[in-house]
C-alpha cells in the first residue's frame, strides 16, 4: 500500500499534496478521538479496566502496520529489516510515545494491572534477546550476530495465544468481582465492531500520511537520511502515537499506558513471531542488534519498570522527560554506532 501511495504522490501537484496532508491529519485526529471514545465505552460496558482494553483490542489494531511491514520484509528477503522494525517499535513506543503522553498529562495507573502486564512486557523483551542469541558460539555475538529461528517464531505465536487467553480470563475475573453492579445486557459486538473500525481509520490514515509527508520533504530538499531517521523510523508507530497522545489529552491515561505496554508485547509475540514463522531461515539479527538495538530496548524497558515501581498511582511529567531522554540517547547512539542502512 505504501509503495502505491509513494508513486501516486510523486506525480501530484503541490496543492493536492498539501490538501491530502491536511485532510489526512484531520482524519487521523478524528479517528484517534473515535478510537479512545469506543475503548472507554467498551471498558465501561464490559466492566473491565481501560488498561486491559488498551493492552489487547486497541493494541492489536495499532500494531497492524508493524506486523504488515515486518511480514512483507521477511517474505521479500529482508529479515534484518523485519526484526529491526519490531525492536525499533518497542523502543519508540516506550520511550518517545509514552514519554510524550506523560509530558502532555499525568497518566493514571491501575498498579495491579500495570505490574502484571509490565512484567510480561519486560519478559517478552528479554525472551526475544535470548531466542536471537547465538548460543552455539556466544563469543561471536558481536562479530556475526545471531538469528531468530522459524521454530522460535512459532513459540512466540503460541505465547501470543496464551497472552490473549490470560487477558480474557483476567478480564472475566474482574467482571465477576463487580457482579453486584448493574449490568448492561445489550450485545457488545456492535461496540467491538466500532472499535475495530476506529482502529482501521487510524491505521489507514497513518499509512496515507507518511508517504505524503515523505514526498513533501523530498520536494523541500530535505536530505533522505533525515527522512529515514524520522518519518520512516516512527511511521509504523504513528497509530500508537496518536492514540496515546489523544488518550492522555482527554484524561484516559490508562488507555495510553495499556496501548503502549500491549503494543510492546505484541511487537515481540505478534510482529516478530509472525515474521519469523513465515520464513524457513528465520530473521537475521546482525551484530548491530547486540551492540545497539537490544541493549537500547532492554534499557528503556527497565527504565519504564523502575519508573512504575517508583510511582504511586500516576506516571507524572518528570518521568515522561526521563523516558524521552532515554529515547533520544538511543537515537544518538544509533546515529554514531549503527552502520548506514542498518535496521532500527
Amino acid at each position: 500500500m505504501a509503495e502505491g501511495f509513494e508513486h501516486f504522490f510523486a506525480g501530484v501537484h503541490w496543492s493536492l499534496l498539501v490538501l491530502v496532508i491536511g485532510v489526512t491529519l484531520y482524519v487521523l485526529g478524528k479517528g484517534a478521538d473515535w478510537l479512545v471514545d469506543e475503548a472507554v465505552e467498551l471498558s465501561e460496558r464490559l466492566k473491565i479496566p481501560q488498561m486491559v482494553v488498551g493492552a489487547t483490542i486497541v493494541s492489536l489494531g495499532t500494531t497492524a502496520p508493524e506486523a504488515a511491514v515486518s511480514v512483507l520484509a521477511a517474505i521479500q528477503g529482508k529479515p534484518g529489516l523485519a526484526l529491526g522494525n519490531a525492536v525499533g517499535s518497542v523502543i519508540t513506543d516506550t520511550g518517545l510515545i509514552l514519554g510524550l503522553a506523560c509530558i502532555i498529562a499525568p497518566l493514571r495507573l491501575d498498579r495491579k494491572i500495570v505490574n502484571r502486564q509490565g512484567w510480561m512486557q519486560l519478559g517478552a523483551g528479554f525472551l526475544l534477546v535470548v531466542l536471537c542469541a547465538p548460543w552455539g558460539d556466544p563469543s561471536r555475538v558481536f562479530a556475526s550476530g545471531g538469528r531468530l529461528p522459524q521454530l522460535a517464531g512459532f513459540l512466540l505465536l503460541a505465547l501470543l495465544a496464551a497472552y490473549l487467553y490470560l487477558s480474557v480470563r483476567w478480564a472475566r475475573e474482574r467482571r465477576a468481582e463487580q457482579e453486584h453492579e448493574r449490568r448492561d445486557d445489550a450485545p457488545i459486538w456492535p461496540g467491538v465492531l466500532k472499535l475495530s473500525g476506529a482502529a482501521a481509520v487510524v491505521v489507514i490514515a497513518a499509512r496515507v500520511l507518511i508517504p505524503a509527508v515523505n514526498e513533501a520533504a523530498l520536494r523541500l530538499s530535505v536530505p533522505e537520511s533525515v527522512i529515514a531517521a524520522t518519518l520512516v523510523a516512527f511511521g509504523t508507530s504513528l497509530p500508537e502515537l496518536v492514540t496515546a497522545v489523544t488518550a492522555a489529552r482527554r484524561g484516559h491515561g490508562e488507555i495510553a499506558v495499556g496501548n503502549v505496554v500491549g503494543a510492546d508485547i505484541l511487537n515481540v509475540l505478534f510482529v516478530a513471531g509472525t515474521a519469523a514463522s513465515v520464513t524457513a531461515a528465520g530473521l537475521e539479527a546482525g551484530p548491530n542488534f547486540f551492540t545497539v538495538l537490544f541493549p537500547a530496548m532492554l534499557f528503556i524497558l527497565l527504565v519504564f519498570r523502575a519508573g512504575v515501581m517508583a510511582s504511586g498511582d500516576t506516571l507524572r511529567r518528570p518521568f515522561g522527560y526521563v523516558l524521552l531522554a532515554a529515547y533520544l540517547a538511543y537515537m544518538a547512539a544509533g546515529y554514531y554506532l549503527l552502520p548506514a542502512g542498518a535496521p532500527g
